[in-house]
């Protein structure tokens, strides 16, 4: 049991470093970023300033539903914290829809009323930035297989890196063509891949808030397989819910074709359990066995197994 525990808690050590390390870089590009953008009057620069700060929040939410992880159920929360990243991720999704938005109605302001831009400034703090968030992409490249958690900071990262050469390029371009019209079309590219991430996050997280079955699960689909199994008549009162990213829960009520024991019962229960942990992961199930009806539509009083 020790030796099972052990690599996990290593491995949480090495994200915990790993992701503090990244924040700091982020902090540190994202704060560099602002004070260029300002001194060289490049609005791309401080958009892409801005998506570095939401990845730091994206980062710092990551360290601790790590930390939170280790935090054990109670008797009030019962399911533990699982939901705080969740809740965080959709409340930093918002903000930074917002902040998304005011950027475009600026770089369209910016379109017609141009600003004198200085691209060497402009460039040099936009290569800082390129560094920063490759030497982050390289830190949680190892453990982004390890977690979804950690991947989708990861994969947040990229995204970073792929706007800082975006803002490169419009440096070079500015400084080729002397049109200052391609800094707000830069803000407004960046600003649109930012909406596109920050939508996915946004419809995840609600989808996980309002418990609704996920999108890659047909329940349709589940209760008919189910439904052939000879002993099951059918399955009705069908609820299926994510506690996170990665934990599903599934119950129903299963009406029996016949009368059978306990130890039957138990049986059936445990094909429909190795049908949905074979098929889809969903290894919290809760199954309430309900008795053959007779003739009259009611339930019949035979002996008969309820397990969970």
């Amino acid at each position: 049991m020790t030796s099972i525990a052990k690599p996990n808690i290593d491995s949480r050590n090495s994200s915990q470093q790993r992701l503090g390390f990244t924040i700091a870089l982020n902090l540190l590009i994202a704060s560099v970023e602002v004070v260029g953008g300002i001194i060289s009057g490049s609005l791309a620069l401080i958009s892409d300033a801005v998506h570095n700060l939401a990845d730091v929040l994206s980062l710092i939410i990551s360290y601790f539903a790590i930390r939170l992880t280790r935090k054990k159920s109670n008797l009030h929360n019962t399911f533990g914290y699982h939901r705080a990243e969740i809740i965080a991720a959709f409340i930093n999704a918002t903000i930074l829809a917002g902040l998304t938005l005011f950027l475009i109605i600026q770089a369209f302001v910016r379109f017609f009323h141009p600003l004198q831009i200085k691209v060497d400034t402009m460039g040099i703090v936009a290569f800082i930035g390129l560094g920063a968030n490759l030497a982050g992409v390289l830190l949680l490249k190892k453990t982004s297989s390890q977690s979804l958690n950690i991947r989708s900071s990861y994969l947040h990262l990229i995204g970073d890196t792929l706007s800082s050469v975006a803002v490169i390029l419009g440096a070079l371009l500015i400084q080729l063509t002397k049109l200052a019209f391609i800094d707000p079309l830069i803000t407004i590219l960046i600003s649109l891949y930012i909406i596109k991430e920050t939508w996915t996050v946004l419809q995840r997280s609600t989808s996980i808030l309002m418990m609704a079955a996920p999108h890659d699960i047909n329940i349709q689909l589940i209760k008919n397989e189910i439904e052939k199994i000879e002993e099951v008549s059918n399955v009705h009162h069908v609820h299926i819910w994510q506690l996170d990213d990665k934990t599903i829960h599934f119950e129903a009520h299963i009406r029996l074709a016949k009368n059978v024991t306990i130890k039957e019962a138990d049986i059936i229960r445990q094909k429909i359990e190795d049908y949905l942990i074979n098929n889809f992961a969903i290894h919290h199930v809760t199954l309430q066995i309900e008795p053959q009806e007779t003739d009259n539509g009611c339930p019949s009083n035979s002996l008969l197994g309820t397990t969970h």
